[in-house]
């Protein structure tokens, strides 16, 4: 089972317009993160999570067409407004995508997008959507969820179990629960959101995520949703050895 990170920015990406690379050197070429989202996958079975703005350009560089689900975590706009684009995997499949979503995100998204669920004249219905519950098996991965305080509303936190390996995906959230930690524990691999070294009201930063890799027991971690503070060769330099700062195109392999 595979993991690859298709973007690892924060909502306005790195560079910010106005080519603003804060405290990221420009010429790191992994610098240049496209807004968050990521690929599961195995031999036989691919699971897109989110759709961000920049989802074509990412299916794009990996070589994507079609996918056999996409999971939404939540609504906001660096994570579904790409959702348009899955149109055309909905002319490669010949089918609706299938789409899954917890209950609150799942009526967002079918309010905000309802020609994409729904269909309009003229324009077939691309995306069939459904709750997402707590457990789920697509294919051949196994699917397991969590709600995550994410300010003012919750994300859906993932862990995908296939043949004795498992993947951990946390993004947009800023409180450890005791679900959450359970669904974390002994991890093959656990790319979680690490917005900046500084506090965030709805974000993790940098130091309480490497405590929380230390005391879960992860195998190995990459950083992801990361902003213009986080420089990819200084964190390099600076991360334990079973972190690694993620970067739009990392695969890793459980």
């Amino acid at each position: 089972m595979k993991i690859r990170l298709l973007g690892s920015g924060t909502s306005s990406g790195v560079p910010r317009i106005g080519n603003d690379w804060g405290a990221c050197d420009p010429d790191e070429p992994k610098n240049r993160r496209t807004r968050a989202s990521v690929l599961v996958s195995t031999d036989s079975t691919r699971i897109l999570v989110d759709t961000s703005p920049d989802m074509r350009e990412q299916l794009l560089a990996a070589d994507v067409e079609t996918v056999d689900a996409v999971i939404w975590t939540h609504d906001h706009a660096d994570h579904c407004h790409g959702l348009d684009d899955l149109r055309q995997v909905f002319h490669a499949l010949g089918h609706p995508v299938r789409g899954l979503a917890r209950r609150a995100t799942a009526n967002h998204l079918a309010d905000r997008f309802s020609y994409a669920f729904t269909g309009r004249p003229g324009y077939r219905q691309t995306i069939a959507l459904e709750e997402l519950p707590d457990h789920i098996r697509i294919g051949d991965i196994d699917i397991s969820v969590v709600d995550q305080p994410h300010g003012n509303i919750f994300s859906a936190g993932l862990r995908f179990d296939h043949d004795g390996k498992s993947i951990g995906y946390a993004t947009d959230f800023n409180e450890m629960t005791g679900d959450m930690e359970n669904l974390y524990q002994d991890l093959d691999i656990w790319v979680v959101d690490a917005l900046r070294r500084e506090p965030h009201p709805t974000h993790p930063h940098l130091e309480q995520v490497l405590g929380w890799i230390e005391r879960f027991g992860t195998q190995r971690a990459a950083l992801m949703h990361m902003d213009t503070s986080m420089d990819y060769a200084t964190l390099l330099g600076e991360l334990p050895d079973p972190v690694v700062p993620g970067y739009d195109g990392l695969e890793l392999t459980a």
